[in-house]
Order: C-alpha cells, then sequence, then structure tokens
C-alpha cells in the first residue's frame, strides 16, 4: 500500500488550502486515515482522524478551521485548512491503517511522504 499526498504550498495567515491523500494498491479495507503534522523542532502530532463510516475526531488546535473527509470509492482523504495560522506551519504527513486481508485481523499502519505546508504572518 502506498499514500500519496499532495497539496502543500506557501501561503499567508488566514489563507486556506486543501491536502490530498491517495491509497494505493491492494487492500481489504482502509480503517482509519488521519493526518499529522510535525513543525520545526517539535514532535509530530495527530492532527485529525476519519473512520470508515465518516466518524472524524480534531485537535483542539485546529478544531472548527480544518475539516478531514474521505472518499472510499477513490481511497482518497482530503484535509481542508481554512484561517490558517503561522503555527500550522510543518509537513503534514497522512496515515491509513489498513487490513490487508479479509481473513485475518491485523491491522498495518502506512505513511505518505509528507508535504510542507508554510503560513506566513
Amino acid at each position: 500500500v502506498q499514500l500519496q499526498a499532495s497539496g502543500g504550498g506557501l501561503v499567508q495567515a488566514g489563507d486556506s488550502l486543501r491536502l490530498s491523500c491517495a491509497a494505493s494498491g491492494t487492500t481489504f479495507r482502509i480503517n482509519i486515515m488521519g493526518w499529522y503534522r510535525r513543525a520545526p523542532g517539535k514532535q509530530r502530532e495527530l492532527v485529525t482522524t476519519i473512520t470508515s463510516d465518516g466518524t472524524t475526531g480534531y485537535a483542539d488546535s485546529v478544531k472548527g478551521r480544518f475539516t478531514i473527509s474521505r472518499d472510499n470509492e477513490k481511497n482518497t482523504v482530503y484535509l481542508q485548512m481554512n484561517s490558517l495560522k503561522p503555527e500550522d506551519t510543518a509537513v503534514y504527513y497522512c496515515n491509513a491503517d489498513v487490513s490487508r486481508y479479509s481473513w485475518s485481523y491485523v491491522r498495518n499502519q502506512y505513511w505518505g511522504q509528507g508535504t510542507e505546508v508554510t503560513v506566513s504572518s
């Protein structure tokens, strides 16, 4: 399974960006998908997740500004980021929790390559 993220860039505070992450490869089911980020000099943090039935969760720092969604037919997750702040500057990584086989309870984690978001003040 491979995850390909895109959509990062350089924007000004208050602007919006939309990140996308497409999963490819043979799987039985993609369970939870999510976005993490790593800001310069900081540890990676979980930003938001979405289950296969659309249940979402957000870190307090992005709640009300970011929206995660997914297209299960396309195996793609999106992150709409509005009202961006300089503290949102980070490399954003998508993550997928995958069940590769219908007969196994084993779940594997896969990561995208990261897409950089820079918000200037």
